[in-house]
């Protein structure tokens, strides 16, 4: 008996592409990371800001260098009038969590990082399929 009769063999096509859906829903998990990694600096009086690699071209010499580069990331959560804090999900505009609201409010900072990994895996799960489509 050889070794390879004890795996279940199949024969298996790798799909080409990602459904546009599940890139939307990957973008916006993604950009939510970014908001929990700088609430969280922001916890710990530090700062966040990713390196980015960027390309130059030297117009005396004509030679290109990559250097990293410090991103800025804008916060989506501000402080309203009555002194809580809102957070709102941004995919290009400010989108609807729910049908005419688009803000969470919240009144502290630990109640923050967990009201962003909340909008994560609400994010991951598709529940803002329909904001993204039309976004």
């Amino acid at each position: 008996m050889s070794v390879l009769s004890s795996l279940k063999l199949v024969a298996a096509k790798r799909p080409q592409a990602m459904p546009a859906i599940q890139v939307r829903r990957n973008k916006l998990s993604n950009k939510l990371y970014e908001q929990i990694k700088l609430a969280t600096a922001l916890n710990e009086g530090k700062t966040y800001s990713p390196l980015r690699l960027r390309t130059f071209r030297n117009k005396e010499t004509g030679e290109i260098k990559s250097i990293d580069v410090p991103q800025r990331i804008r916060q989506w959560w501000f402080t309203s009038d009555t002194g809580k804090v809102c957070i709102q999900v941004k995919y290009g505009r400010t989108i609807d969590i729910s049908k005419g609201k688009n803000s969470v409010e919240v009144s502290s900072a630990n109640e923050l990082l967990k009201a962003l990994e909340t909008l994560k895996l609400a994010a991951e799960s598709g529940e803002f399929d329909v904001q993204l489509e039309s976004a």
